[in-house]
């Protein structure tokens, strides 16, 4: 390997720093948080569903105290899941997460119409 010249080491120097700046803005424009949907597989026996969907936002997030302010709601009737605020990279921890089979942004939906063949 050849030792490096004068010119590749000034390179390197003006390189280095705007690596760093390009890291710190990337992480710096993660974006918005933006609340999502999170569809889980079913609670296990004993577990209460706050602490399942609790634990897994948890390990997404990295803290507990993370996890309860990000969550918004959990969903256990119909569906097993939670909603949750989180940013892009947060949401992406989330979909790795074993237990997480689906997210889908949350959104608002309004009928066009309540008239239904003359019921409203």
């Amino acid at each position: 390997m050849k030792p490096p010249t004068a010119a590749s080491v000034h390179l390197l120097i003006v390189l280095l720093p705007l690596a760093g700046a390009v890291a710190m803005a990337a992480a710096a424009t993660d974006g918005p948080p933006a609340t999502y949907l999170v569809f889980v597989d079913p609670t296990p026996p004993g577990v209460t569903c706050m602490t399942y969907h609790l634990g897994i936002l948890s390990a997404a997030l990295g803290s507990e105290e993370k996890a309860k302010a990000a969550i918004i709601y959990n969903y256990k009737n119909v569906i097993n899941g939670f909603s949750a605020r989180v940013t892009p990279s947060e949401l992406e921890a989330i979909k790795k997460q074993p237990q997480v089979n689906r997210v889908l942004p949350s959104a608002t939906l309004h009928l066009m119409s309540s008239n239904f063949d003359g019921v409203s």
